[in-house]
């Protein structure tokens, strides 16, 4: 093999060790989640004061063997007028494992002001983790850490706030409150889940009749791992197309776009761009998004919200 091509494989292998290291059970990470806010935020749940259903799919690092791959599902709406239920579905793959989130979120919502309204929310659900090593080429197949597979159900809880008006919004959260770890039969650790946290905020500022632009924020705090910064900018013009750019910092840029197929139905799609080093090795990230809304029709729909 040429020393170019071992520097490769070593680059991508110590990149993706580290990674199930220290993040293996963090929720996977979206450029678009600004479209997937439930996700991340129970508190969001029913706030658009429609019936909302989304479905993202996310490859991550395409062309590495093992890459994190996602797919995503969300339905929510409101009851009456200040309760929000919402259901969330999450199928995440990494190297080995494969972990399945599903979750039951509640939210309801309090009048602050004559525009502004605070939303509590929970989510309670389930966390169905699976790792198969057969999927793995080890340097020490008798290494006994290797020599079974693990399957493990936990329990999933967590909370947010999310504070909104006509044009902005501010949130913070945790999908999951509840840290534990899973060992094999050597009594090794072989994967530790930690709680994260969300803090979010976004404000729409109307440029024109026709042109609206975004600029918002998202960060994630995990105990032992570094924080996570997204920040985006989108444009949305004519209440039908969307045009954005993202930058996570320290790992990636990306350009976004979307369009409204029909009042209900709207396709995103984002392409992230490595900065690290793993860039020279992978072909970026993509993540595509459906979303359908079902607007109250009671309510006249006038444009359709952009966050």
């Amino acid at each position: 093999m040429k020393l170019f091509n071992i520097k490769i494989v070593m680059a991508a292998i110590a990149f993706l060790l580290q990674l199930y290291k220290i993040s293996a059970q963090e929720p996977p990470q979206y450029t678009q989640y600004m479209y997937n806010t439930m996700q991340l935020n129970s508190g969001y749940t029913g706030t658009n004061g429609t019936l909302d259903a989304a479905l993202l799919h996310r490859s991550q690092w395409v062309g590495i063997d093992g890459a994190p791959e996602n797919q995503s599902f969300s339905i929510h709406g409101k009851v009456k007028d200040k309760i929000g239920l919402g259901l969330t579905a999450t199928n995440d793959n990494l190297g080995a494992s494969n972990a399945i989130n599903v979750n039951a979120n509640f939210a309801y919502e309090i009048k602050t002001g004559y525009y502004t309204k605070l939303s509590l929310g929970i989510n309670a659900g389930i966390n169905i983790l699976n790792i198969d090593w057969s999927k793995g080429i080890y340097a020490n197949n008798l290494d006994p850490m290797f020599s079974e597979n693990l399957s493990s159900t936990r329990p999933v809880f967590g909370a947010g706030a999310y504070f909104y008006s006509t044009n902005w919004y501010v949130g913070l959260s945790s999908q999951n409150l509840l840290s534990s770890e899973v060992y094999n039969n050597e009594d090794a650790m072989v994967t530790n889940r930690k709680s994260q946290y969300y803090f979010m905020g976004g404000y729409v500022f109307q440029l024109s009749e026709n042109l609206k632009f975004k600029p918002a924020f998202l960060t994630k705090h995990v105990a032992g791992a570094p924080i996570t910064v997204d920040l985006s900018g989108n444009f949305l013009i004519k209440d039908k197309l969307s045009l954005g750019a993202a930058y996570r910092y320290n790992d990636a840029i990306s350009a976004l776009a979307g369009f409204y197929i029909t009042p209900k139905f709207f396709l995103g799609y984002a392409y992230d761009y490595s900065t690290t080093a793993l860039g020279d090795y992978n072909n970026g990230s993509h993540e595509i998004i459906l979303k359908y809304t079902v607007f109250n029709s009671k309510k006249r729909a006038l444009s359709p919200r952009f966050f």
